[in-house]
């Protein structure tokens, strides 16, 4: 089978996604790259029961070469993440992970950028834009998204949700679940008074101290 492993990812995360709560039914989707072949959520079918040999293979064209079901209807996204998207530190891009999670999608309805509440914002980049508002599944929101990128590994989606990317599925599902964990602590400190921000200097400190992190 074509991208087995990419397919089998796939079923893992789309499930985990719904365990976290950072999707309900059918929404949100998610993609793993190898080479020039994407395997990609198929539209419209239900998590819970869903196997590798459900998952659509495309091409970054579009053109699907393995499966039987149609992909996501926000493959030009995915799609315009890995053909034109960059990572900050030159990584791969080999997945991207679009959520319709609660709190992201709410402070997306309320500011142009994530407010610097948390130093985990430097998961994402220096900030965390709001791309502007387009029908889903449209190349018009695929732009939106590719211009809020830039420089970044992730933004939220006015009145929509958020997408994330990496070298990996569980670096894109890791980054997902930062940004919302800290619109959620922005939310939270919002609604019981006025919170101390962090200046744009310590973000970008901790965008540096974030290369070396982890285990090499």
């Amino acid at each position: 089978m074509i991208l087995a492993e990419e397919r089998a990812a796939v079923c893992e995360f789309v499930r985990r996604m719904t365990a976290d709560g950072l999707v309900v039914g059918t929404s949100g989707n998610v993609s793993a790259r190898r080479g020039d072949l994407v395997a990609v959520t198929p539209t419209g079918v239900g998590y819970a029961g869903l196997r590798p040999e459900d998952v659509p293979v495309v091409r970054l064209d579009g053109e699907v070469v393995d499966g039987s079901l149609k992909p996501t209807s926000e493959l030009p996204m995915h799609l315009t993440v890995y053909r034109e998207a960059a990572d900050p530190d030159g990584k791969a891009v080999s997945a991207v992970v679009h959520t319709h999670s609660v709190h992201a999608t709410a402070v997306s309805t309320l500011v142009d950028e994530v407010p610097p509440i948390h130093y985990m914002l430097a998961a994402i980049g220096p900030t965390a834009r709001v791309a502007s508002y387009a029908t889903y599944g449209t190349e018009e929101l695929a732009k939106a998204m590719l211009e809020a990128l830039a420089g970044r590994r992730g933004c939220l989606l006015a009145n929509h949700g958020t997408i994330t990317f990496g070298d990996s599925l569980g670096s894109a599902y890791s980054r997902a679940q930062q940004l919302e964990w800290v619109c959620r602590v922005w939310l939270t400190a919002r609604a019981a008074g006025t919170p101390n921000l962090l200046p744009p200097a310590e973000i970008e400190h901790v965008v540096e101290k974030l290369r070396g992190y982890g285990q090499p």
